[in-house]
């Protein structure tokens, strides 16, 4: 008889600890699906937010680029006005007044000729530097003339302002860029350079060269004046259009300088 009670209970004792056993399992799976489950959602989520923030980065990048691509183009806009301005108002009058000064000559006692000839001169200077401002400021002529042409007429107005070396150097095999434009917005990269040398570097020489490699054209513009502190000259607007500008075309821009050492401007520009 005992022996039998021993028996039952032994089998009432293996059933409970079976249904403990399963009933463990069941939270266990239980607690892992919830995991699971909280660990999808919180993917989701994730991945969600990072695709709400990525559209919005673009969103502000492309904004961005549109509001730096409508300056430009005002900026272009007045720029070819002055030019037009200036090779169809100021160069006439010039023009008119360098003939009537050639006319004059003829006719003016020997004491005051000299003085004469050297007035029509500086009107011929005059005239010279006019037409060939006019050439930089006006896109349409920039971008019939080209890249390399419009940066041998920029260097020529350079040898005429005080500099006594400004060159231009050609490497490799000459391309053409991937857009008309980006000519346009590279030579007024340089302009900036060249605005900046004139105004502040104390340089003599000035040097720009073309690299023209296989997938990527490299430009360098170096001047050997007393240069600036880069970091402390960052937040200038000159420098904040010239980086603005090179970003519209997708260039790598770098500027490098120190006291007493000049300056040295890269552009990297990708062909396509």
């Amino acid at each position: 008889m005992l022996y039998v009670w021993f028996f039952i209970f032994s089998q009432e004792e293996q059933a409970v600890n079976e249904e403990q056993i399963a009933l463990i399992a069941y939270v266990i799976i239980a607690v892992l699906m919830l995991s699971v489950m909280a660990i999808l959602f919180f993917t989701t989520f994730q991945k969600r937010k990072n695709k709400f923030l990525l559209d919005q980065i673009k969103q502000q990048q492309a904004f961005d680029e549109e509001i730096s691509r409508s300056q430009t183009e005002i900026q272009e806009q007045t720029l070819k006005h002055v030019g037009r301005e200036l090779h169809d108002n100021v160069g006439q009058l010039l023009a008119y007044a360098n003939m009537q000064l050639n006319a004059l000559g003829s006719k003016v006692p020997e004491n005051i000729k000299s003085n004469v000839e050297e007035t029509t001169q500086i009107v011929k200077d005059s005239l010279k530097e006019v037409r060939a401002l006019s050439k930089s400021l006006n896109s349409d002529v920039l971008s019939n003339i080209g890249l390399e042409a419009s940066i041998k007429n920029e260097i020529e107005r350079l040898k005429r302002m005080d500099f006594s070396a400004a060159e231009l150097e050609l490497l490799g095999n000459k391309r053409e860029l991937n857009d008309k434009k980006h000519e346009i917005i590279i030579f007024r990269i340089l302009q900036e350079f060249f605005s900046n040398s004139v105004k502040y570097s104390e340089a003599n020489e000035i040097k720009v060269i073309l690299d023209y490699q296989e997938n990527q054209l490299i430009i360098k513009a170096s001047d050997d004046g007393i240069g600036f502190d880069v970091a402390s000259a960052e937040k200038g607007s000159g420098l904040i259009n010239m980086k603005s500008r090179a970003e519209l075309i997708e260039t790598h821009f770098n500027l490098e300088s120190q006291i007493n050492k000049g300056v040295t401007l890269t552009l990297t520009y990708p062909f396509t």
